[in-house]
């Protein structure tokens, strides 16, 4: 299954052509098209860059924490703009950095790691027994398991007493 993407590669050659050949600016193919001017400008960099395989939609792909911790350094050391970086390093969008930069600000070189995609898996209802062990219970365990159990005894009796007053209450309401 192909990924959705809103400009087809005829359409963003159209436009960088026009900006390269014809000589538009770019917020001007941007108005005449109905496309952001930074898009343009995006599209005619990685055209420059890389031909027109730049133009081609690329899959959506997976970056290691250390791809990842090479590009903030070098970032940080060339002080590179952001859309020069994507050039460079053909990342599709400045904004991946961008959050690459605050998980690393905010958690470290954890922060870059893969997280799982999708929902978690759903945790079973299964509860395992507790063992039981070989020893006999102390006089104060067997104590306590009997209070806990009449505490239930109890419980099953007071909620048993409610429906049967709940039962004769429907039975006088209709007469």
């Amino acid at each position: 299954m192909e990924r959705k993407v809103k400009y087809d590669y005829a359409f963003k050659l159209e436009c960088v052509e026009l900006v390269i050949n014809e000589h538009y600016s770019c917020e001007s193919v941007g108005n005449k098209k109905g496309v952001s001017k930074s898009n343009v400008e995006k599209w005619v960099r990685f055209y420059n860059h890389y031909g027109e395989n730049g133009l081609v939609p690329r899959k959506n792909r997976s970056y290691s924490s250390d791809f990842k911790f090479k590009i903030l350094q070098y970032i940080q050391k060339e002080s590179l703009s952001l859309r020069d970086c994507c050039v460079k390093f053909d990342i599709p969008d400045a904004a991946i950095i961008v959050k690459w930069k605050r998980d690393f600000i905010n958690f470290g070189f954890e922060g870059l790691k893969q997280k799982p995609r999708g929902r978690p898996k759903k945790m079973s209802d299964f509860k395992r027994k507790k063992r039981k062990s070989d020893k006999p219970l102390t006089k104060e365990e067997k104590l306590l398991q009997e209070i806990e159990f009449l505490r239930c005894e109890n419980d099953l009796l007071k909620k048993f007493q409610a429906l049967i007053q709940a039962e004769e209450q429907a039975k006088k309401r209709k007469p």
